[in-house]
């Protein structure tokens, strides 16, 4: 018996026309190391976490083709939460000889001649669980749950996957995103108690974004983050403004927000043309670099297009739910050269389309989940240098999501009386705060009408820092980061922010009017500071402990509010101003 590649035995003489199966392209360093993990400990059940953008199919696929060629199973079944994805597996799959069929459905019964297996979406399985658990038993079967967080969608999908797929030879779970902060248990998803008595998922192997970063398996991503002043209606009447991302409640920011995406608006637009600028930089290095805008709804979506060929005299692609052809769109875009696509949710998760270089983040959605499967559609590397640009509204969980990008997190499946991460109160309030109003709703405080809104540009963000002063839409400030090169690794983006950042300084300084003759400073008291900084800690530990809120949110956010340095260097005065705002919080003044 001959070896393969991979160290396994060849194929056995049923499969003589796959030959291919266990040639395909070289493995990366962590596929390498994930798949000696997986044949040593040879497990039922196996949960890979990869970042999105990391090949997370390529390596699920070699397992295939290991298993397959051991005798240890002859049948594969793939879920996915999308009928696109289903049609992308399969090409992936026989690109390495690996025939998977995507149009199976329930009412066939049985898969067509001549594939091994197919692809069904979670919901597809849900319906008709036990003719799943028929077509399992029927032969010794490899299930890959593909983004198998959507195994706690719902109750029945849960249920759904458990009982089709319990009789399973093999049962491979891959996902690239933090787990949903709900707490339905995952099916065959293992969970373990940790010192807080909180159980967590486990993954059996885990690649997250700093480690891909570091190996250029994925790119840097730079997020442009606008602001500007929003106005609106109430629905009692009452005109209300702010500006986006200093508003004092989750109310005002999420109706700041939605005034910002209003397509009537002027900030939309502006940010549009501006991320159109970015997209034409980058496309000198990368001449198919393409954008993408991901909307809240559907007619934002048709909006948003509009104004792009406006701005670009191209009409973008268009990709909406319930368009039979999507997946078609899709595949034509990517395939192609055009500049844009708007979508609403379906290209969010799992969608592969190398070339997109360039994002909107304009929709309402705030989710760690959401977040990080939007951003995953940006950071697949071609070629070492190639960098991703997203534009997004300058609100604080936005702020705060993307400077966390290489946070990993668990699936807790008990929630905590405090969440660690400050996350799972945020996920619920934020997807209550923007909801899409029904006409039978009475909620009045979340109705409005946008009345106005204005761009100006806020500040940078990349690897954890922030860069840039602020600026008007087509000032300096903002060219000096919309014309970055479009290929550059971190290292170089972090030396090159760093550099603008300083010139935007040095500027400002020279056009700065001469300064009086300084007065000398008066003696600052140190015993004083000390007492201030122990009584505003007093009182942050006290706000943390009735909002849930950690100490170290609670100082940012005064610092973002009151402005001044941090703590260690505030003087006397911007001490007391936060104080003064803490006290403010406590009797619920804004």
């Amino acid at each position: 018996m001959t070896e393969t590649l991979f160290g396994g035995p060849s194929l056995p003489p049923a499969y003589p026309e796959r030959a291919a199966w266990g040639t395909a392209q070289k493995l990366r360093a962590w596929q390498s190391e994930a798949m000696e993990k997986y044949f040593q400990e040879n497990p039922k059940d196996f949960l890979a976490v990869a970042t999105p953008g990391a090949g997370k199919t390529t390596f699920a696929l070699h397992i295939v083709t290991q298993l397959i060629a051991r005798g240890i199973i002859n049948r594969v079944t793939v879920v996915t939460p999308t009928d696109h994805l289903k049609r992308q597996w399969a090409d992936a799959a026989a690109k390495v000889g690996i025939a998977i069929d995507p149009n199976f459905k329930n009412a066939d019964g049985r898969h067509g001649k001549g594939f091994v297996g197919v692809a069904v979406t979670y919901a597809q399985v849900a319906s008709k669980p036990m003719l799943h658990r028929a077509k399992t038993e029927a032969a010794r079967t490899l299930v890959i749950m593909d983004e198998i967080h959507h195994g706690g969608d719902a109750l029945s999908w849960g249920d759904g996957i458990r009982e089709a797929f319990d009789p399973a030879a093999r049962r491979l779970a891959l996902t690239g995103t933090p787990f949903r902060s709900d707490t339905a248990a995952i099916p065959f998803v293992e969970y373990a108690e940790d010192k807080d008595g909180i159980r967590r998922s486990k993954a059996d192997y885990t690649y997250g974004y700093g480690e891909a970063l570091k190996d250029h398996v994925v790119r840097p991503v730079m997020f442009m983050a606008y602001s500007g002043q929003m106005r609106w209606r109430t629905s009692a009447g009452e005109e209300m403004a702010a500006n986006l991302g200093e508003a004092t409640t989750k109310d005002i920011t999420s109706q700041a927000w939605r005034t910002a995406l209003n397509p009537e608006g002027e900030w939309i637009p502006a940010v549009l043309a501006a991320a159109d600028k970015r997209l034409t930089e980058v496309r000198r290095a990368v001449p198919d670099a393409g954008g993408l805008v991901i909307a809240t709804d559907h007619e934002d979506a048709r909006a948003y297009a509009a104004q792009l060929k406006k701005i670009t005299g191209e009409s973008p692609t268009v990709i909406l739910s319930d368009d039979a052809k999507a997946s078609d769109k899709i595949d034509a875009f990517s395939s192609g050269d055009k500049r844009w696509m708007v979508a609403v949710r379906m290209v969010s998760e799992g969608v592969d389309v190398p070339r997109l270089a360039v994002g909107v983040y304009a929709t309402s959605t705030a989710t760690p989940l959401f977040f990080a499967q939007a951003v995953g559609r940006f950071v697949r590397a071609r070629k070492r240098g190639e960098t991703a640009s997203i534009f997004l509204p300058s609100v604080p969980n936005l702020m705060e999501l993307a400077n966390q990008l290489e946070l990993e997190r668990d699936h807790a499946l008990d929630r905590p009386d405090k969440d660690p991460d400050g996350f799972m109160e945020e996920d619920a309030e934020m997807e209550e705060a923007n909801r899409e109003e029904k006409a039978s709703d009475t909620l009045e405080k979340f109705k409005f009408e946008a009345l106005e809104s204005q761009a100006s540009f806020d500040r940078v963000l990349f690897d954890g820092g922030e860069f840039g002063t602020g600026g008007a839409i087509g000032s300096d400030d903002e060219m000096d980061f919309l014309g970055i090169p479009g290929l550059l690794d971190a290292d170089q983006m972090s030396v090159l922010l760093r550099q603008r950042q300083a010139d935007q300084q040095t500027r400002r300084r020279k056009k700065a009017p001469a300064a009086a003759e300084p007065e000398a400073p008066p003696l600052v008291d140190h015993r004083m500071l000390m007492d201030l900084r122990g009584e505003l800690a007093k009182n942050v530990s006290a706000w943390s402990a009735r909002s849930g809120m950690p100490h170290g949110m609670v100082h940012s956010e005064l610092r973002r509010i009151c402005g001044g340095p941090a703590v260690a260097q505030a003087n006397e005065a911007q001490l007391q101003t936060r104080m003064k705002k803490l006290q403010d919080w406590f009797i619920g003044r804004k």
